[in-house]
């Protein structure tokens, strides 16, 4: 599984930013930050995270992330239930362990379809996120199968080139 850097952030950002009534925050499907009038860095593509298979299946989550010098740092991507079993959803949460000191959780994020896409941000900056992802079980409101990926500035340094 390689781990890609996005490049062209600013040309899209550029492009977003000529589009009328352009949201202020980063989509999912344009995989850029825009911070207020600053040019936009481009995110990296940190690839799948998926929860442990279950009885019929599995959530997914197509992770994209900023720079780790970000002021606020997103988690985006998208969310896929890939769990046949009616009452089962797929669910996403980031835990960020802020450079100050403590750790907080986002609000997590649940899709019961085959595509959706979310964004978790911090509250300031960080120097690693865990992101996990579940099967939720709706009518039990427990989660099942959690995995979770511990990603830190080290780790990204040492992608190949």
């Amino acid at each position: 599984m390689g781990k890609n850097l996005v490049i062209g952030g600013l040309l899209a950002f550029a492009i977003a930013g000529s589009l009328p009534a352009a949201s202020a925050h980063a989509t999912a499907g344009s995989h850029t930050a825009a911070a207020g009038s600053r040019a936009a860095a481009p995110l990296i593509h940190w690839g799948p995270v998926q929860s442990r298979s279950g009885h019929r299946g599995y959530a997914k989550a197509d992770v994209w992330i900023t720079r780790f010098t970000a002021e606020t740092f997103v988690v985006s991507g998208t969310l896929y239930d890939r769990d046949a079993h009616g009452g089962h959803c797929a669910y996403v949460r980031a835990r960020f362990h802020y450079v100050g000191g403590g750790t907080g959780w986002a609000q997590p994020r649940t899709t019961c379809a085959s595509g959706s896409p979310f964004r978790l941000s911090s509250d300031g900056q960080i120097k690693r996120v865990d992101v996990k992802v579940c099967v939720l079980d709706r009518p039990r409101r427990t989660t099942l199968n959690c995995y979770a990926d511990a990603i830190t500035p080290a780790v990204i340094a040492n992608w190949p080139q």
